[in-house]
């Protein structure tokens, strides 16, 4: 399960925000990998693959929602100043949302 704060929500329904950075000791996702985001459903996990903060571009930023990179790092910061402190990988999450599944209509008799 992939947790977002609730701000993030709308443009992951949307499509706009199809990656985000996280921080963990050792990968925590791999690639091909279902998961599920309370708030906008089930995905698919297209790439997990390891970064380095300093170096994000603003390309980078923009599929995680952020218009440059100097704001991804900002928030980024602002999430995570202890495990960036305690030395913990960056990894991008590059994800998709799967379509949701028709429910099956129980038929009465």
């Amino acid at each position: 399960m992939l947790l977002f704060k609730k701000k993030f929500l709308p443009a992951i329904r949307s499509g706009e925000k199809t990656q985000t950075i996280r921080l963990w000791k050792h990968r925590m996702m791999r690639d091909g990998q279902r998961s599920y985001i309370p708030g906008a459903g089930y995905i698919t996990i297209d790439l997990v693959q390891q970064v380095k903060i300093d170096e994000l571009t603003d390309a980078d930023a923009i599929p995680d929602g952020f218009p440059t990179a100097v704001a991804l790092r900002t928030e980024l910061d602002s999430l995570y100043a202890d495990k960036i402190a305690a030395g913990y990988q960056a990894y991008r999450v590059v994800f998709h949302l799967q379509e949701p599944q028709p429910t099956k209509s129980v038929a009465s008799s």
